[in-house]
């Protein structure tokens, strides 16, 4: 599952986690691109402790073997958080082709008045737009049609519907386990946890929260024209989004 930040990529990584037939692995390339960014994140050191910063034998690990937390007798899915902002130049998406790709998505306004309130000053491709858009033709061009999108506001407010849809187009059986789990941390739970997951450690399920009408979503002026660029990305994608006929 390829996301950009400030979505409900944890919550969704939650609700397959609570399969009993599936182990998560939490951005595994974290490492790698705080190392080749140079980026100052909260606990950046440990990030970097904490996983391998090569690409190539994350890679190689994500196709080859299960994370460390996971029950090899009982799981026969495999499910990976990726944010789209780690990808970089020097990767070779190749290895993606031995994955089923799918990508998360949300109004970009939104995500971008978000991150602004952390970050005064961002470039587009730490939202991971482009490079979401790029794997995403990548992997339709691979296979003659559109993989699976699901969009956050549409998964929201229906998250049976959406993950239903979902699952039949991955071709694994639904499972009611998905919509409620725990509150609490997860031993797969990336280090950085602490300083990122508050919320959905205290959640029991999908959340909807009451936000502003995206008319009255106020950015920063220098913030617009990346706003629209990200808009002309997002308008690419969101017609085949799951369940967004259902919701309309």
């Amino acid at each position: 599952m390829w996301s950009g930040p400030r979505n409900i990529s944890t919550a969704l990584m939650r609700a397959f986690e609570n399969r009993p037939d599936c182990a998560v692995v939490d951005e595994p390339f974290y490492g790698y691109y705080l190392q080749a960014t140079g980026l100052d994140h909260p606990a950046g050191d440990a990030v970097m402790a904490s996983m391998s910063c090569d690409w190539r034998e994350v890679a190689r690990q994500l196709c080859e073997e299960l994370p460390a937390t996971a029950d090899p007798g009982a799981c026969t899915l495999f499910y990976q958080k990726h944010m789209t902002q780690h990808i970089l130049p020097a990767m070779d998406m190749a290895w993606t082709d031995r994955l089923v790709n799918c990508f998360l998505i949300r109004e970009p306004r939104r995500i971008i008045a978000s991150y602004a309130r952390v970050r005064p000053e961002f470039a587009l491709e730490e939202l991971g737009f482009p490079q979401q858009w790029d794997l995403f033709q990548r992997v339709a061009d691979r296979l003659g049609t559109a993989p699976p999108v699901i969009d956050s506001a549409t998964t929201l407010a229906d998250p049976e519907g959406v993950l239903r849809a979902l699952c039949a187009r991955v071709g694994i059986p639904f499972s009611s386990a998905m919509l409620h789990w725990p509150a609490g941390r997860r031993d797969s739970d990336g280090v950085w946890a602490p300083h990122w997951y508050a919320a959905v450690e205290a959640s029991t399920g999908f959340q909807v929260v009451n936000e502003l009408p995206l008319s009255e979503v106020e950015l920063p002026p220098a913030c617009e024209a990346m706003c629209e660029k990200a808009e002309a990305i997002y308008a690419k994608l969101i017609p085949h989004a799951l369940g967004r006929e259902a919701r309309a």
